[in-house]
Order: C-alpha cells, then structure tokens, then sequence
C-alpha cells in the first residue's frame, strides 16, 4: 500500500505528534493544569489548512503517546465565533460537553449542548459543532482509533 503524504491525509489521519517515552503503551496520567490544559498534552491544528473550519484547536489525552487503545480521547475547543468542518464518514463519535455551550447539527436537526450532555454521532451522518456563544465551548470527542477519511460536506 502507497504511504499518503501530508496534504493526502485528512485530519483524523493526521499522526499526532508522538512523545518519546522509555516503554510504548505505559500507564499515563495527565494533570489536569487550569484552563483544560493538561500536562504532557499539547495544542494540534484541528486539521491541515482550509476555509470550512475556524477557531478550534485539539488536545489528544489518549491516541498520541503510544497507546494500543482501540480508541482515541480528544479535546476540543471552540472558540466563539468558531466551527467544525461540516462532514460525515463511516466512524461514530461520542462528544461530551465539559466547556460552556455550543451548537451541534446533526442531519438536519440542530442541538444546544451545556456541561455533560452527551452525544453520540452515529456513522455516515452528516455533523458540525459550532459556538455561536460567547464564552469558549470545549469538549472530548471520543473515537475509534482506526477511522475513515471524512467527506467534507457544503453548508
């Protein structure tokens, strides 16, 4: 099989950058700081350049340190003003709001998320996650660690 480049890969692809550790898969904790920061965990470009996203940065707590984990943990924060790419693919999502608010459309039909509200984004269905709020809307976006390119979707 042909290795994709950069450009290929889409940013579920994207390999996160991978700390260098004495053993693979060692049991990890990651201190929480302030401000949904953790220590050893580090800001990611949500994906490659493009105009269909804006405001949102990533945070992977489990997928990136050399874990065999079938699944990965993620943060996200959207900051106001900001969105995701409006997408779809054969993997499912489960979002659990832990920052603020934001707005989840799903198919056609739009959702207001608060702290803990849990969503599950099954497959194929057409997805984007927006802050029309004022203060940053966070959340962990918990994913098969083997996923499917995303097809980007026109608003």
């Amino acid at each position: 099989m042909k290795k994709k480049t950069d450009a290929e890969l889409s940013f579920c692809e994207l390999p996160a950058k991978t700390r260098k550790t004495r053993k693979p898969n060692v049991c990890a904790l990651y201190k929480h700081r302030q401000n949904f920061r953790w220590n050893g965990v580090r800001d990611e470009p949500y994906k490659p350049e493009g105009s269909d996203w804006a405001k949102i940065v990533r945070r992977v707590l489990v997928g990136s340190h050399g874990e065999t984990a079938k699944f990965h943990v993620r943060y996200f924060e959207i900051s106001p003003g900001g969105n995701s790419s409006l997408e779809k693919h054969r993997h499912e999502h489960v979002v659990i709001c832990i920052r603020g608010q934001g707005t989840v459309l799903t198919g056609k039909k739009k959702r207001t998320m608060a702290y803990l509200d849990t969503l599950y984004i099954s497959p194929d269905i057409p997805h984007q996650l927006m802050n029309p709020f004022k203060e940053p809307f966070g959340f962990f976006c918990i994913v098969n660690a083997r996923r499917d390119r995303p097809k980007l979707l026109r608003g």
